[in-house]
Formats: C-alpha cells, structure tokens, sequence
C-alpha cells in the first residue's frame, strides 16, 4: 500500500488572477481536484499541451516551500496539521515578489523579479520546522535524486533535509512547464506565456501571504490542498515619543 506524501506550498488563492492564469495553463486545480483543457488563444494543440504541462500538472500551480514527503513512523496527520497551523500563525514579515516568466534552465516558471530576503527565511523556516515529520529518503529515491548531478553541498542537504533545493539552493518558482530541450521551442513558449501573463495578470505585486498544506494519496494521483493558513503579519513597532 503507497504511503501518502505531503507538501507545504505557496499557493495563490483559487479567485486570483495569478492562479486562473497558472492553474489555467498546467490543466489542474488542485483545491478542487478538477482539470482543464488547453487554454484557448495559445495555438498550442491538445497532444502538444499536454506533453508541455504534464510535468506541473501532477503537483499543481505552486511554489515548493518544503518539499514532498512520507510520514516519519511516529507523527500523525493531525499532529502535521496543528503543526502546520501554529507556524502559520506565528507572527512574521509578510513577503512579496513582483513576478516575471522567466526561462529557468529547461523548463519555464514565474520567479520573482528580484532576490526577495523574506521569501527565502520562509522557505528556510518552513524547511527545518517541518522536519521532524519527514521520513528519511529510502534508498532508490536517494539515487534517482543523485543523479540529476548535484553539487556536493546539494547532496548534503538531501542527506540532511531530504531534498537538495533549499536554504542556499533555494529558488522561488512556480513551474509553468516541463523541460523543454530545444531553445528555439523553449523562445517561443516564453514569450506566448508572457503575453499571456501580461494580459491575464500584470505587473502588480504578489503577497506569499497564506500557506498550503497538500496530499497525494499515491504516485498516480495528484497533490491536492488539505488545509490552507493565512500568515500573521508581524505587529509594527510603535514609534517613540520624543522627551520633551
């Protein structure tokens, strides 16, 4: 019997114009569990978009904050849950990104702009907090991860955090596409889903302004969002009076 994984995501809210656009474009919500076609006005036929998206498609519109796991043997779904509801809670620096499409290697995704400090404590936070409920990585996934050609500090932070792309490592993204090999093709998507996010989404400033805890019951079935968690913004400090 496969053991459930579970994952902390940022996930924008389901009525946003950046989720209609991601959601939209990778064929799946993952609060609903229900699926799209191929957006229309893309030029992209079904086969074509299919094969584009299938990669993003499995684990939703999202950015990772910690990756997928099992269940340590001795927490419970429940203690995860309360746990995942005390970190949000815990009062912090909301952040924001304002978020371009950008090539990122082979594949495509939404990054912000530039380098934001808060979103990458967050993640970090969100990598060592959770932690102690993660199940140590089994033998074949450890492989299957070595070799991707990881540096030498990567591969600690798998043997230490059970995946590679955290805390230095760590790159806010919101997948758009699966690897695209050749340039030319990978030029062209571009610059359709820049259009596109211009016209569906614009320039504004995004808040990470609420966390998503997400399951997925076994390896064919796709992540879906179990709780969401609003993030406390820290109180502001009042200013000093002057001594008169």
């Amino acid at each position: 019997m496969d053991e459930p994984r579970f994952a902390i995501y940022f996930v924008p809210g389901a009525d946003t114009p950046l989720y209609r656009f991601g959601a939209g474009f990778v064929g799946y919500d993952c609060y609903s569990g229900g699926e799209y076609g191929p957006p229309e006005a893309t030029g992209l036929g079904l086969a074509d978009w299919k094969q584009l998206t299938q990669a993003p498609r499995a684990y939703g519109f999202h950015a990772t904050l910690k990756a997928p796991f099992r269940l340590a043997q001795a927490s419970t779904e429940n203690e995860l849950l309360t746990a995942f509801r005390r970190f949000a809670a815990t009062p912090r620096t909301i952040p924001a990104l304002d978020p371009v499409v950008r090539s990122l290697g082979s594949f495509i995704a939404i990054v912000p702009a530039s380098p934001s400090p808060a979103i990458d404590l967050l993640a970090a936070d969100c990598v060592t907090a959770f932690d102690q409920f993660r199940q140590p990585l089994g033998a074949q996934e450890r492989q299957s991860r070595l070799g991707a050609g990881l540096s030498q500090r990567q591969v600690e932070y798998l043997d230490r955090w059970g995946y590679p792309y955290v805390l230095e490592d760590f790159r806010f993204h919101m997948t758009l596409t699966g690897s695209i090999a050749a340039a030319d093709r990978r030029s062209d998507i571009l610059a359709l889903l820049q259009a596109r996010f211009a016209a569906m989404v614009g320039s504004a400033p995004v808040q990470i302004a609420q966390l998503a805890l997400l399951r997925q019951d076994a390896p064919s079935i796709r992540f879906r969002v179990i709780c969401r968690a609003p993030l406390i913004p820290a109180a502001k400090k009042a200013a000093k009076r002057p001594n008169h």
